[in-house]
């Protein structure tokens, strides 16, 4: 690989980024992966990260912890512990379809939760803070590790 295209990479990729700043970067992706802006996620996070220059791939990532297969159990966390926080029954919370796809989803989804629109948003915020921190954290200590790791490993070799 020419000298020229690896700095390129590493400027896109921010490869020399610090485990402070790949963990802050996986974290947001992470809190953005709990908000409810359905559908938008990947987009969010990229603007997050040109506008406040986090490493791309981190915050992609953190992102996509929200996917197919676990958007209805995020969800559903969130909207419950909403519910909880705010005192409204769960009943009905059940009744989403989440066979329905594209905008006979969204559709479904607005009239089943029109009365949980403030627990949903709500529980999901506070759940999206909470494992953004606890990601942050965990891949921060994880990348602090290694790197002290392969620094040790780097005098003997």
């Amino acid at each position: 690989m020419t000298q020229g295209l690896r700095r390129i990479l590493q400027a896109l990729l921010h490869i020399e980024d610090t485990p402070h700043r790949t963990a802050l970067a996986f974290g947001v992706g992470v809190l953005i992966a709990f908000s409810p802006f359905l559908g938008i996620h990947m987009g969010i996070a990229l603007l997050v990260a040109f506008f406040f220059r986090l490493n791309r791939v981190a915050i992609l990532l953190g992102t996509y912890l929200n996917n197919p297969w676990t958007l209805a159990p995020i969800y559903l966390a969130g909207t419950s512990l909403g519910c909880l926080l705010l005192g409204i029954s769960r009943d009905g919370l059940d009744t989403i379809d989440w066979e329905l796809t594209g905008w006979a989803f969204l559709q479904g989804l607005w009239t089943t939760l029109r009365r949980y629109v403030w627990p949903f948003l709500l529980g999901n915020t506070i759940l999206g803070v909470a494992c953004g921190l606890v990601g942050y954290f965990l891949l921060r200590r994880f990348l602090e590790r290694r790197a002290a790791h392969a620094a040790q490993a780097a005098p003997g070799a």
